[in-house]
């Protein structure tokens, strides 16, 4: 089979494995394996590239998911996505409009999070049908499940979804047409952010947060970071007025760029040596506050990211 031919479905597969999977190496792997298949598939016997291609991702991303079980089960502390930084996050996204408008979830480290949480073949059903708009009977020959099976298996994900506070049959609309355009209202928290945690007052930054806002962190044991989720406005604020005094110590040692982070507001903490130390994304509610703050500090999962952006602007 052509090379020319899977590279019109590339990003489409990368998109679908980087949503099961909550990896940008391991879906990077399972669309490598993809083709090394689809190099060996005889044409006669494919009809349908797309749903051949889809269904040997999906195959391939569950065959995964139960290899590293054990491995997840292990992880020390929080576990988090890896982030897609600025331009990384085109090659997530699906190539042609019609797709791109059917995308109606975005990229964000919540949303994400929140699909880890589902078992692989909810994860499976939900991402093929509600999100990349396959039908129940080709959902159903992915999976080798009845079609009944397969809509039930997408609504307990939906159930599962509103229960961790996501509208699961409205997701939200990607923001960007392109996902490096600056986003205004996403320039305008990152600087007030900014501001607030330099001033060091509790109540200016508590007044940025949602109430039932939500602190992350991922060391993978490897580097510090918080156990298990920070709960709550005036708590949140004042971690976070905590890591900024340490920052603040050393002027000289970290330098702080803006950045979006899975398609979300957020920044790249640099070291002096020029080493990445930590992405952080804010995730907004409908009021415009911070409902999510996640912080990636492993440092096996943000060795993909090079080059710096542009630094913050302190207005």
């Amino acid at each position: 089979m052509s090379l020319a031919e899977f590279e019109l479905h590339r990003r489409r597969l990368r998109a679908l494995a980087y949503r099961m999977l909550g990896s940008r190496s391991e879906a990077d792997d399972m669309v490598q394996e993809a083709w090394l298949r689809w190099q060996a598939v005889d044409p006669a016997t494919v009809q349908d590239p797309l749903a051949y291609l889809c269904r040997t991702t999906t195959h391939l991303c569950l065959d995964h998911l139960q290899s590293a079980r054990a491995r997840r089960e292990q992880y020390v502390g929080l576990w988090l996505p890896e982030p897609l930084v600025d331009d990384a996050l085109a090659d997530y996204q699906p190539t042609d409009p019609e797709t791109a408008l059917g995308l109606r979830q975005q990229l964000s480290l919540g949303f994400l999070l929140a699909l880890q949480h589902l078992s692989a073949l909810e994860r499976a059903a939900f991402l093929l049908h509600d999100v990349f708009d396959l039908g129940f009977d080709d959902i159903a020959r992915t999976l080798g499940r009845g079609t009944a099976a397969c809509r039930q298996l997408a609504s307990r994900a939906r159930q599962h979804l509103r229960a961790q506070g996501f509208d699961a049959d409205h997701p939200p609309a990607p923001q960007l047409s392109h996902p490096t355009q600056a986003h205004p209202q996403g320039q305008a928290l990152l600087a007030a952010f900014a501001q607030a945690l330099a001033s060091g007052q509790v109540d200016t930054l508590a007044s940025l947060l949602a109430e039932d806002v939500r602190l992350y962190s991922d060391g993978g044991g490897l580097v510090s970071a918080l156990p298990a989720p920070l709960h709550g406005r005036l708590r949140v604020a004042k971690a976070l007025l905590g890591f900024a005094k340490s920052w603040q110590r050393n002027p000289g040692e970290q330098a702080l760029h803006a950045a979006r982070v899975n398609g979300q507001p957020g920044a790249l903490i640099w070291n002096a040596q020029g080493a990445l130390e930590q992405a952080c994304a804010l995730e907004l509610d409908a009021t415009g506050r911070v409902r999510g703050l996640y912080f990636q500090r492993n440092p096996h999962k943000l060795q993909h990211i090079h080059r710096a952006p542009a630094p913050v602007e302190h207005g």
